[in-house]
């Protein structure tokens, strides 16, 4: 469960009953041409008729071939729900449980970023459990059985929702998005193949690639932190900082691609176990009421909030800025601060994603609703430095 402590000194923890417990899969596929050693993997679990969940676009322009091919080869067997949208509904579930009632799979694949993968964990989850997918939303852990066998194959470098223990869901009857945390979400196998992530356009590439760089820099600071989420997020910023902007100008780039593939998959293993913070929780907030893009929401919120909570753990970004690759060691502690929310900004303007709110819709008159569901949202938990309804208002304010 989230730990409301940020991780002491083993000095500090003696007589304390604190633990962690990590999830993450057992077995992920990573690299160029990853997908060709999938047919393998299932065929010695004896997985038989996939589910595959993707969207029109996937499916359409074919790149989805690239698994049904694999699965051909093999002799598994598959039907296709591409009815996956942008900000996943409850109705996407739904409609994804219906098709799988009546294909007899005995797994489920998903194929796409992270509106497929958080799609196919709701199906997969309530297809064993029960219920509806906002019932596994009302605190963490809820379900009792393990989900359907589930396959991720990613197309993204950002979300990291291939290997995660989360899946963000909308509700369109009342314009929120909620998050889901649960144990059993995590796939059996995942797959990162770097060839399957050459399409991408370059501003998809810009956004995923600032939504993994949020992941990291908020499981870095979070409440939850742990040396092991501390590792894996200070090299996922390293990583990220390094390579997003040669593979947004170069979509074709494959050392940057198989970079970032990396990058995102640190910082997922970060946020995973760490939870996540305000720009998360806030981004959730635009996605369900304006439909914008959840990294592009999450990249005009990071500075913002990486401003406000610098205030309380100070430290931490100092060690971002150096992450950053930034040399602080004649700084004060105030310009280090200063120097790693302007990268964080400027690696956002020079990738095409540092825009106002204001001109993708927003409108004040929504800003307090916003605010008040942010502060409900799971990922507020774990927000290093706690804040007000009106100072979540400011927050966004300042980015209209």
């Amino acid at each position: 469960d989230i730990v409301n402590l940020r991780y002491k000194s083993c000095s500090e923890m003696e007589g304390q009953d604190q633990s962690n417990v990590f999830y993450m899969p057992p077995v992920t596929l990573m690299g160029l041409n990853a997908i060709r050693l999938l047919g393998d993997e299932l065929v010695s679990r004896e997985l038989k008729k996939a589910l595959i969940v993707t969207d029109r676009v996937l499916a359409d322009t074919g790149l989805v071939n690239k698994l049904t091919d694999e699965l051909e080869a093999h002799k598994i067997s598959y039907a296709i729900f591409d009815g996956v949208q942008p900000n996943p509904t409850e109705k996407n579930i739904d409609d994804g449980l219906a098709l799988l009632a009546k294909s007899n799979a005995d797994f489920v694949i998903s194929f796409g970023g992270g509106s497929s993968h958080d799609t196919a964990k709701g199906i997969a989850l309530v297809a064993t459990n029960g219920g509806h997918i906002r019932d596994y939303s009302k605190g963490v852990h809820l379900s009792k059985k393990p989900q359907l066998p589930l396959v991720t194959v990613n197309t993204t470098a950002g979300t990291a929702s291939e290997m995660t223990v989360f899946a963000i869901v909308t509700n369109q009857e009342d314009e929120t998005k909620y998050p889901v945390v649960d144990k059993h979400f995590t796939p059996i196998i995942a797959v990162n193949d770097s060839e399957l992530m050459v399409a991408m356009p370059a501003f998809l590439t810009a956004t995923t690639g600032m939504d993994a760089l949020t992941h990291a820099i908020e499981a870095y600071v979070s409440t939850a932190a742990t040396p092991v989420t501390d590792a894996c997020a200070i090299k996922a910023i390293e990583i990220i900082v390094n390579n997003l902007k040669d593979v947004v100008d170069d979509g074709q780039n494959r050392e940057a691609r198989d970079a970032m593939q990396y990058g995102e998959y640190l910082a997922g293993m970060a946020f995973s176990n760490a939870s996540l913070g305000y720009v998360h929780s806030m981004a959730h907030q635009l996605g369900g009421v304006y439909n914008l893009s959840h990294g592009l929401c999450n990249a005009i919120l990071l500075g913002e909030v990486s401003r406000f909570n610098a205030k309380k753990v100070p430290d931490r970004f100092v060690e971002i800025a150096r992450a950053m690759g930034i040399d602080v060691s004649t700084m004060t502690q105030e310009q280090a601060i200063n120097s790693a929310i302007e990268a964080i900004e400027m690696l956002s303007q020079k990738v095409g994603t540092n825009q106002r709110l204001a001109d993708l819709g927003v409108t004040e008159d929504k800003l307090a609703f916003m605010a008040q569901n942010a502060l409900n949202d799971a990922c507020s938990l774990t927000n290093p430095r706690q804040a007000s309804l009106s100072e979540i208002i400011e927050l966004y304010k300042a980015r209209m």
